[in-house]
Order: C-alpha cells, then structure tokens, then sequence
C-alpha cells in the first residue's frame, strides 16, 4: 500500500515564507507525476503546480514566480517552496503523486496566511 505524507503546513503573515513536504512510502515501482493541489474554504480543488517524471513543471498562474516545486526522487519526495504569500493562498494543499500507474492522494496540510 501507499501513502502519501504531508507535512509543513501552518500559520504565516502576509509575505512570509513555507515549505511543504510530501513524502511517498510504500511500495514503490515507478513515480510518474508528483505535485501539489488546494482547496480553499467554499472553493473547487485546483492545481497548484505538478513536475512530471519528463522534467516539465507546471505553475498555477496565482502561484508563478512565488512557488518553486521540487522532487527529491532518491526519497520518494516532493517540496513546495511558497514565498511572498498571500491571503488567498490560505487552504489546505493536498500532495498528489502518480504511482505505479495509479493516483494517489495525502490527507493535506492547513495553510493559514493571516496578520
């Protein structure tokens, strides 16, 4: 069985910086997409940013040139760098992982961005 781990979620003021952590455990054959979704208080789930196996990188709009996603493949785990943040970025972020051809999704982390 799999499992997806989050960890790093929290409170921060206006401006201030996070980093979020997904660790996969489990038995792993083949990790073909790693990265980040959220869901805000009323509002649909949305991507946030995703790194497939290729290299390729893709940013939400909101989020470009603030977030920086990064896979550490050796361990099975993937970071959310989110600089200058903003109280719009306030919800939970789910990691999301392709693994052995099947989807799979953590319990999420709570990001509050409050003065």
């Amino acid at each position: 069985q799999v499992q997806l781990v989050e960890s790093g979620g929290g409170l921060v003021q206006p401006g201030g910086s996070l980093t979020l952590s997904c660790a996969a455990s489990g038995r792993i054959l083949s990790i073909y997409r790693m990265g980040w979704y959220r869901q805000a208080p009323g509002k649909q789930r949305e991507l946030v940013a995703v790194d497939t196996s290729g290299g390729s990188t893709v940013y939400a709009d909101s989020v470009k040139g603030r977030f920086t996603l990064s896979r550490d493949n050796a361990n099975y785990t993937v970071y959310l760098q989110m600089n200058s943040l903003k109280p719009e970025d306030t919800a939970v972020y789910y990691c999301n992982a392709a693994i052995n051809r099947v989807d799979y999704r953590g319990k999420g982390t709570l990001v509050t961005v409050s003065s």
